[in-house]
């Protein structure tokens, strides 16, 4: 389905949905894509409801002209009309099993689309405050929830309540004195439903959430297994795992008691009510005042009538859980996003500039999740087009907040961010990220082969352009030593490689997208140092021509750089060159004096 018209749907969903399964409206959003199949699910639906009611009249037909009157005739007739029905009965039912199941598998795939698309777009501030184990159990668990919910419960209570009012109106027709008690008893069955909706709502919503504290829980430890493994702390997680696991049972406990209870009630009202009824049916068989046939279509009837009070009653616990479903993955899609391009974006600036110069002009920035703490304070740096400039400070003095906004990962509360003249709000993000190019400290490889991680600067490479990225980043000697070469699994994070080996991988993921600005974060860090000089050779080369940034912790890597910037509690406190801040800042000598002793001062 076209994901323009599922986000433009979702644009229209609102999270106020605290009513009954007011939430569940959200989910026509998506099946109305689907009228043709959803109608042709529906007449199914109601044909073999149809098929049901008409099997009262074959089994009164059968008791009646078959048994009543003793006639071999009349009884082969009447079980032929049974058999037909069945039949029939039988194909309609194909028909819906299959368009339900259709739907529910088809719509849970399009929301699941639609959530992870809209996620992907979203800050990196939204991702502070929202774990990341809970937003893949909303994508996987609640989906799964809701095409269960669609492809099966849905249909079974559509069924039962086509079947329980159909039933109604022949009980009408069979037997009016019996049906006045069933109008009488039936808002009774009913009532438990009211009673108890409300709350096996939220507790279905609060069994959710813990259940996805402990799958969000599992995956962090699963992530940091060595950490783990390395403070010998296995015994410590087994037991807080183990509270996880028990407050979700709890949790869960509390569901299952509350629809068990209502169940009960339903039932017990139901099969009282059926006693009832045959006891006085009984009386008038006897009595001679009612046939036996209208007597056992009655009973079908009545029986349809419970079966169907107590299937929805089972269903709607289903329901209360679909729409805290729902609920959960309404609020994903309701997330705003934060970094928005303008409307109407000018000449893109970045695409127009192979060497754009890159400026911060009185920036001041505090992280959503620490408001209170500037991160940058009034600063202010201008990097010439095609020039190198180094950012240099102690832990925390907003070197790494310096490449997250240029990104335009967040906006700064005040000042401004320029690629030339051309603040950076007024391009559009993709096009502004495209013409950078980043090597973290910590690389970040997916769980695909070589080729696929370098590829991933620029899909639409050439396996000859991938080893060439290679060969310029001097990951091509190892990478041909893997088992499959470039085809070579890497595992998750790419935890076959080493530190050195991964560093690489990411130095050419940079090389083959061939950006004008390029941010190196300490980018050798991980190397041993004969690596580290072909790789300083490499970066020597692809810097050139590039308007480039560079934090550094090892002084030594920076020399080369045009200019090298001293930054201390996100302020810039003074620039220039190796040997000029040397002479004029003293936290630059202090840190050089760490790194190269006496022979730097």
């Amino acid at each position: 389905m076209n994901s323009a018209v599922l986000k433009s749907k979702a644009s229209q969903v609102q999270s106020d949905s605290r009513a009954e399964l007011s939430s569940l409206r959200h989910l026509w959003l998506y099946l109305s894509v689907y009228k043709v199949r959803g109608l042709a699910a529906l007449l199914a639906l109601i044909f073999t409801a149809s098929m049901t009611l008409m099997l009262g009249r074959g089994i009164q037909l059968l008791i009646d002209s078959g048994f009543g009157r003793n006639s071999i005739e009349l009884l082969n007739q009447s079980v032929v009309v049974l058999l037909g029905l069945t039949v029939l009965f039988s194909l309609g039912t194909f028909v819906r099993f299959y368009l339900v199941s259709w739907l529910g598998e088809r719509v849970s795939a399009d929301i699941r689309k639609a959530v992870f698309s809209h996620i992907v777009t979203l800050h990196p501030g939204f991702f502070e405050t929202n774990r990341s184990g809970e937003i893949v159990s909303r994508i996987t668990t609640d989906t799964t929830l809701l095409q269960t919910i669609i492809g099966s419960s849905l249909s079974m209570a559509l069924r039962s309540s086509l079947t329980a009012v159909g039933g109604l109106v022949m009980l009408f027709v069979t037997n009016v004195k019996l049906m006045l008690i069933v109008v009488i008893a039936v808002p009774l069955v009913l009532l438990p439903l009211l009673l108890f909706g409300k709350k096996v709502k939220r507790l279905s919503r609060d069994s959710q959430d813990s259940v996805a504290d402990v799958g969000s829980y599992a995956g962090e430890i699963i992530q940091h297994i060595k950490t783990v493994q390395s403070y010998t702390q296995e015994n410590f997680e087994k037991k807080a795992f183990a509270r996880q696991v028990e407050t979700a049972f709890s949790v869960a406990k509390k569901r299952m008691k509350t629809r068990a209870m209502m169940m009960s009630v339903v039932m017990l009202l139901v099969f009282s009510l059926l006693s009832i009824m045959l006891w006085i049916g009984g009386r008038d068989v006897i009595m001679g005042h009612m046939s036996g046939g209208d007597l056992a279509a009655f009973v079908f009837y009545a029986l349809l009538v419970g079966m169907g009070v107590a299937t929805i009653s089972e269903v709607w616990g289903e329901l209360q859980r679909a729409a805290g479903a729902t609920d959960r993955l309404v609020e994903l899609l309701a997330a705003k996003q934060a970094i928005v391009g303008p409307a109407n974006p000018p000449i893109n600036v970045a695409a127009d500039q192979t060497r754009p110069t890159v400026s911060f002009n009185k920036v001041c920035f505090r992280y959503p999740s620490r408001p209170k703490a500037a991160a940058l304070s009034d600063f202010s740096i201008v990097v010439p087009e095609g020039k190198c400039v180094a950012l240099v400070g102690p832990s925390g003095a907003g070197k790494s907040t310096i490449f997250e906004l240029l990104q335009r990962f967040y906006d700064p509360q005040s000042g401004a961010i320029k690629l030339g003249d051309t603040d950076i709000r007024q391009l559009d993000p993709q096009a502004l990220r495209a013409q950078i190019g980043v090597v973290p400290q910590q690389p970040a490889l997916f769980t695909a082969d070589v080729a696929t991680n370098i590829r991933y600067g620029n899909p639409e490479a050439t396996d000859a352009e991938v080893i060439d990225a290679a060969v310029a980043a001097h990951a091509h000697d190892f990478i041909i030593q893997l088992p499959q070469g470039y085809q070579t699994f890497l595992g998750e994070q790419g935890v076959r490689l080493s530190g050195g080996q991964r560093q690489r991988i990411a130095i050419a993921r940079a090389v083959l997208k061939n950006p004008s600005i390029l941010m190196l974060d300490e980018a050798t860090s991980a190397l041993d140092s004969e690596s580290e000089f072909h790789v300083q050779q490499a970066l020597t080369a692809l810097v050139q021509n590039r308007t480039t940034l560079i934090i550094a912790h090892r002084l030594s890597t920076i020399l080369h750089a045009d200019s090298i910037c001293v930054l201390e509690q996100g302020r810039l406190v003074a620039s220039g060159t190796h040997d000029e801040l040397l002479l004029r800042s003293p936290l630059y000598a202090k840190l050089a004096s760490y790194q190269f002793g006496d022979q730097t001062v």
